[in-house]
């Protein structure tokens, strides 16, 4: 669809009547600005939709390294969520203008590249930019990391390519986004990469190469050599003349801020929430609002910021050079006090998602706002704009009274406010209390109060420190000027109990980014209740960092933040935050349900960046029609504009969630550790083939595997006509042999060795059975499919396969482990899940605590398996990382199958039987060929190993005989064991 650019424009006050913050459309016109970027944005979408669609890899004017990655972005089977169509558009926009277009002759590309680069250069001298629109809640951290294996692997593969590079500097808004942003670190432990499947196992390696710096433009400011007071260094100064030289230069800032990257020639900067990034414009922004000192103050801080943050990337063009700067942003808009009209788009802007977009998509909550009340006369509800109603009743910044401040003083339109809110607050989290007692009860696992699910979390934001700390005190509770205790308004936001004294752990929070930034702390009061989370974090940072000095208290208080909605963290019970100003960018708690504003909002720039705090989905999950679930964000206080209709809807709560772990050290004997395979060395003798054809060996030709084979076309008027494939019917059998054979024989070989031909007849021998015997056509298809590669690739797999079954011996396979991760274990699984299908494991037959399921097929193989005598340990293969490699069709796959279970066989569980366990129902033509890679590759390759025991594999497929099954294979298996041992 083409994107619909729309700009925040504030109509003036002067005209009269009630305020309201309206949008505009097109080419916004301020101070001389004409930016037309509609046009231009669905023309580079209408290019990338085109380019996207065509169907042969050759044709996209890529490296292979990037079709690589489209594919795999595009096909791959994800374990968790697959990447949203948003996160791949901005991608692929990035790719076409760095990749294709560049290549392309037509005089349209190259007119819209010589735009982009005068955009940028007009605003950016010296700097090439590019934006990507994302909406709050869209993953640009995902969005980031596909673009730094995207140049990574490539510059890794082609080193003297300019259009690639492997140094990375990524600049965030501040710490708390800086934090975050650790999972690009290829080598972090909960790095994006492998942990959301973002890249081929094996191009992994190459991601290690990449070297990245993650800073927050803050470090760029130059720094004092010396520690020296004001007066003397004023006294060193002078009146006149250069500083002195206690302040770094710029080259040294670049080493304190960027080693690594000091020796590059080139360098990619990725810009998180790069709104906050831009040369300010000469001239001053329209005086015709008359601004507050709220307002002034903002757009200070927004210019000195702004300053700060391009100084600092314009010193690393100088001295070490930037390929190019990405900005990525859910509103890259000209900021207050940039110089520009403020909610101007950058011009620089190529790929645009809007908020509008990830609503309508359902990928974000659905934000409700007032659009009526029972005030007459109104032209506005008055809790759409609250801060017009009580804004000459709230204390101003730097505004001086005798005495504090009294929070019951507050104006009567805000504790109504807080109190309609808060009604609704309370439902929904009786709500989500109900329904996580009863999935408790359903699933029949104990509860555990450390890791007590979080509770729907209530945010307020307000306008300064003074008013922030005015809300605080009336909803959590404060100390009176008397002496006395005043308990808080809101009950379940309370942070004392009745008789004033402090809750074991805080409910209410205020967040004041000034707090943060001159290091103020967390009171003595709240670390000491929060006493396990503090020290379980001081061992975190201690891990990840090597530090092991006692975290500041502005760390605490920022780890409070940051872990708001994640239970058994410092943050975790936390319900209410109260901020001053916009809550930190990249907070990204998934649990806020109500959100009030207590502040100006000057244009729908600000209402899209507050309530985007809220707009983060709980879960990802899809519901039995494909889709997500509809989540919603309750708002008032903020002015936010889109077309929106009331819906009576009951607040829904989230799904429970439970963390798998391995119960350590109680249960390390049940310990179950598996070899990791890239795959098959495969060793066959020259002189003899034959083979053992078996069910699994037949491939069925039917439409549901290549697709319609009878379509009836009708016009308007006329007559219709069939299409069919009965003229593929006249193939000749000897052809058809002749051309699998070949094909076979090319397959039939390691990389790098010149093909046998000698072996050509006995191959066309085997590939002649199988023709007769393992193919069937069936619903208008015809062996002459099989022309088709990748059905001719399935036909010489399953070949192969039973030609490795019949030769098999100890010299045959030999499976390929990972070089660098070559064994993994249940000690190592850790991970966190609301999956509802859940099996408490018997603690004497499981290392984990819990078997998370697909089906209830699988539950009830976890009731039999631990009933089983034989049976000595199992674990259910969810966040295992137990993968069988494979190929379909010409491509490799992974399989996970579903589970691992140690058998004991007569040797006990100091060499027990391995045996792993697939589930299955209906069985689709593909699975034969994960069943093919497992008895004929995996199975025979690790056993020839003799270095991870003994293994087999069993298939179930009937759910109502599954412990008959069961003890079936186990029997089978020690018969099979027994008979060999009585052979040897």
């Amino acid at each position: 669809l083409p994107a619909e650019f729309v700009a925040p424009v504030p109509k003036p006050r002067r005209r009269g009547g009630q305020r309201a913050l309206a949008f505009g459309g097109g080419g916004l016109s301020g101070e001389g600005q004409q930016y037309e970027l509609t046009a231009r944005i669905n023309e580079m979408r209408r290019r990338v939709d085109a380019w996207r669609a065509l169907p042969d890899p050759a044709s996209w004017q890529v490296t292979p390294e990037t079709a690589r990655l489209l594919a795999h972005w595009r096909t791959h089977d994800f374990r968790g969520p697959r990447p949203f169509f948003c996160q791949l558009e901005a991608v692929e926009t990035l790719i076409w203008l760095t990749e294709v277009a560049p290549k392309r002759r037509d005089r349209e590309a190259r007119e819209l590249l010589r735009a982009l680069e005068r955009a940028s250069e007009e605003a950016n001298p010296g700097l090439s930019r590019l934006a990507l629109k994302l909406a709050t809640g869209a993953g640009k951290t995902t969005v980031m990391a596909m673009i730094v294996a995207w140049q990574t692997v490539n510059a890794v593969r082609r080193p003297g390519s300019p259009r690639f590079t492997r140094g990375f500097l990524v600049v965030t808004p501040g710490i708390t986004i800086r934090d975050r942003l650790r999972v690009l670190q290829p080598h972090d432990p909960d790095s994006y990469y492998r942990d959301r499947e973002l890249v081929p196992p094996d191009l992994l390696p190459a991601l290690g190469q990449a070297r990245i710096v993650i800073t927050n433009y803050h470090a760029f400011r130059r720094r004092d050599r010396e520690s020296l007071p004001k007066g003397a260094r004023g006294l060193l100064q002078g009146r006149v003349g250069p500083p002195p030289a206690f302040v770094e230069s710029e080259g040294e800032m670049l080493r304190r801020v960027m080693p690594e990257l000091m020796g590059m020639k080139r360098i990619l900067a990725l810009n998180d929430e790069a709104h906050h990034c831009y040369r300010e414009r000469t001239g001053a922004d329209s005086e015709e609002d008359r601004p507050g000192a709220d307002e002034r103050a903002e757009a200070a801080r927004n210019r000195e910021a702004a300053r700060l943050w391009i100084s600092g990337l314009e010193a690393a063009q100088r001295r070490i050079g930037l390929q190019r700067a990405v900005d990525l942003s859910a509103t890259p808009f000209f900021l207050r006090g940039s110089g520009y009209a403020e909610g101007t788009l950058f011009p620089w802007t190529v790929c645009d998602f809007s908020l509008m977009d990830a609503i309508e998509c359902g990928i974000v909550k659905l934000p409700r706002v007032p659009v009526a009340d029972n005030i007459p006369g109104g032209e506005m509800p008055v809790y759409r704009d609250l801060w017009r109603h009580i804004r000459a009743d709230m204390p101003r910044t730097g505004r001086r009274k005798a005495g504090p401040l009294d929070p019951l003083a507050l104006p009567a339109q805000l504790r109504t406010a807080l109190e309609a809110l808060y009604g609704h607050y309370r439902a929904t989290f009786e709500l989500w209390r109900e329904a996580r007692e009863a999935g408790a009860a359903a699933s029949g696992a104990p509860a555990d109060p450390a890791h007590e699910p979080p509770p729907p979390c209530f945010i307020v934001v307000c306008n300064n420190t003074a008013a922030s700390k005015l809300v605080t005190d009336y909803i959590a509770g404060f100390r009176r000027a008397d002496g006395g205790f005043q308990p808080g308004a809101l009950p379940l936001f309370r942070n004392f109990d009745g008789q004033g004294r402090r809750l074991p752990r805080m409910r209410t929070l205020l967040i004041d980014s000034q707090q943060l930034e001159s290091g103020e702390g967390l009171d003595r009061a709240f670390r000491e209740a929060a006493a396990g989370e503090i020290e379980r974090f001081r061992q975190e940072r201690a891990e990840r960092t090597g530090e092991t000095a006692y975290p500041a208290p502005e760390d605490l208080l920022r780890e409070a933040m940051n872990t708001v909605g994640r239970p058994g963290r410092l943050g975790g019970g936390i319900r209410c935050v109260v901020s001053v100003g916009m809550l930190t960018e990249g907070w990204d708690a998934n649990t806020v349900t109500h959100v009030l504003g207590v502040r100006a909002f000057g244009t729908q720039l600000l209402c899209e960046q507050v309530v985007g705090r809220a707009l983060r989905r709980q879960s990802y999950d899809l519901n039995e029609q494909g889709l997500f679930d509809a989540e919603y964000a309750d708002v008032l206080g903020v002015p936010f504009d889109f077309t929106a209709k009331p819906v009576a809807v009951k607040p829904a709560p989230p799904r429970e969630t439970v963390r798998v772990h391995a119960v350590s050290p109680e249960r390390d004997a049940l310990e179950i550790r598996f070899p990791r395979v890239e795959g098959y060395r495969v060793e066959l003798p020259d002189e003899r083939l034959d083979a053992e054809f078996g069910p699994d060996s037949t491939l069925e030709l039917t439409p549901e595997r290549i697709g319609p084979t009878h379509t009836l076309n009708r016009a308007v008027v006329g007559e219709g006509v069939d299409l069919n494939l009965a003229h593929t019917a006249d193939l000749r059998r000897q052809r058809l042999l002749y051309l699998l054979t070949r094909r076979l024989l090319e397959r039939w070989r390691e990389p790098g060795e010149a093909p046998r031909p000698h072996l050509f007849g006995q191959l066309r021998g085997i590939a002649g059975r199988w023709l007769d015997e393992h193919l069937v056509c069936a619903g208008g298809a015809y062996p002459a499919q099989l022309l088709y590669d990748s059905l001719a690739d399935t036909a010489c797999e399953r070949i192969a396969a039973a030609i490795v079954r019949r030769s098999g011996d100890e010299r045959t396979i030999r499976a390929v482990l990972a070089p660098y991760d070559p064994e993994g274990s249940t000690r190592h699984v850790r991970f966190t899940t609301s999956k509802p299908l859940r099996w408490t494991a018997d603690p004497r037959r499981s290392h984990l605590n819990l078997a998370i399921c697909d089906s209830e097929w699988e539950l009830q193989f976890c009731r039999a398996v631990e009933a089983h005598p034989r049976v000595l340990a199992y674990a259910r293969n969810d966040g295992l990382g137990f993968e069988v490699p494979y190929r379909t069709g010409g491509e490799p796959r992974r399989y996970r199958p579903d589970f691992i279970v140690l058998v004991d066989d007569g040797r006990g569980l100091a060499d027990p039987l391995r045996l792993v366990v697939e589930i299955k129902g209906y069985r689709r033509e593909h699975e034969k060929d994960k069943r093919l890679a497992m008895e004929t590759y995996w199975i025979p390759g690790v056993n020839n190993l003799r270095a991870y025991g003994r293994w087999a594999f069993a298939e179930l497929d009937d759910v109502w005989t599954i412990e008959s099954e069961l003890a079936a294979a186990v029997d089978a298996l020690i018969a099979r064991g027994a008979a060999a041992g009585t052979a040897g």
